[in-house]
C-alpha cells in the first residue's frame, strides 16, 4: 500500500487524482494540502503542509509554484519522496528542486501522462532526420481558460526533446509579430492556444517542402495526468535520493 499527502486536493487536478486513487487497491490518499480546507474526500485537509501530522509514503503536488518552498523542506525533513506535477516553475525553483533531490526522490514532469512521455521519446529519436532533411519544427499547444502558464510545461517538455536529439540545438520563439523577415532555420515556434474547457493538445509539427508530418497528442480528460501521477508515487516509494522523471517510471 501506498499512502499519498495530495497537496492542491481540492483543486480541479487534485480531485482527479483522488477519484482515480479510489479506484485503486494498493494506493490511498491519507491526508490533503489545500488553501480550501473543505473535506470533500473523507481524508483531513490542512492548509499547509506544515500543520500536516500524518504519515505518508509520497507527496504528489498539484498546487502551485507559490507553495514550493515548503513542499521541499517538509519532503526533505521528513525524508518523503515528491511527485512535483506543478507546471510554471522559474530557473532558481528548478534549482531548488535538484538541490533537495540530494536528500530525498523527486520526480519532476511538465505531463504525467504515459502518451507524452513516450511521444518525447520517438520526437528525441526523430528529430535528427527530419531537421536534417529541412523541415521546420514548430509545436501548438491549447488548453482551457483557466491555464495561467504560456506555453505550457509540455510543449517546453516536447521541445526539449526534439532539441534533444540535434547536435545543433534551436531556439525558441515565442512571438512573431515584431519581425519582418522569413522564418529562420534555427528556431523551434511554440505557439499557445486558451480557451474553453481544453484539457491539453499538442501538436508538433515538422514542415518540409510540399509534405508535413504532425506528432499529436489530445487529453480528453485529466485524468491521464492524474493516473499517471498515481502510477509515479507508487514507483517512486522508498526510492533513494536523486531526480527521477517518468522515464524511469516507465522503464
Amino acid at each position: 500500500m501506498t499512502d499519498i499527502i495530495l497537496s492542491g486536493c481540492n483543486g480541479h487536478m487534485g480531485q482527479n487524482v483522488s477519484a482515480v486513487a479510489d479506484e485503486q487497491a494498493d494506493v490511498r490518499i491519507v491526508a490533503g494540502i489545500d488553501v480550501n480546507t473543505d473535506n470533500k474526500n473523507g481524508y483531513p485537509v490542512f492548509s499547509s503542509i506544515h500543520d500536516c501530522d500524518i504519515k505518508a509514503d509520497v507527496i504528489i503536488d498539484f498546487s502551485s509554484p507559490a507553495v514550493l518552498d515548503d513542499i521541499l523542506a517538509f519532503g526533505k525533513e521528513k525524508r518523503i519522496p515528491l511527485v512535483l506535477c506543478t507546471t510554471g516553475y522559474d530557473k532558481d525553483q528548478i534549482g531548488k528542486i535538484e538541490e533537495a533531490s540530494k536528500e530525498t526522490a523527486i520526480l519532476r514532469s511538465a505531463n504525467m501522462s504515459i502518451g507524452i512521455n513516450i511521444l518525447s521519446a520517438i520526437l528525441k529519436e526523430t528529430a535528427e532526420k527530419l531537421i536534417g532533411a529541412g523541415f521546420d519544427c514548430e509545436i501548438v499547444e491549447k488548453h482551457h481558460r483557466r491555464k495561467k502558464d504560456a506555453p505550457s510545461g509540455t510543449a517546453l517538455l516536447l521541445a526539449d526533446a526534439v532539441n534533444e536529439g540535434l547536435e545543433k540545438k534551436l531556439d525558441y520563439v515565442y512571438d512573431r509579430s515584431e519581425r519582418d523577415e522569413k522564418r529562420p532555420d534555427n528556431e523551434i515556434g511554440i505557439s499557445a492556444v486558451r480557451g474553453g474547457t481544453i484539457p491539453g493538445d499538442h501538436d508538433v509539427i515538422f514542415a518540409g517542402t510540399d509534405e508535413v508530418i504532425t506528432f499529436s497528442h489530445r487529453a480528453y480528460s485529466r485524468a491521464v495526468f492524474a493516473k499517471g501521477a498515481v502510477t509515479a508515487a507508487s514507483f517512486l516509494k522508498d526510492k533513494p535520493a536523486g531526480m527521477y522523471s517518468m522515464k524511469d517510471v516507465l522503464g
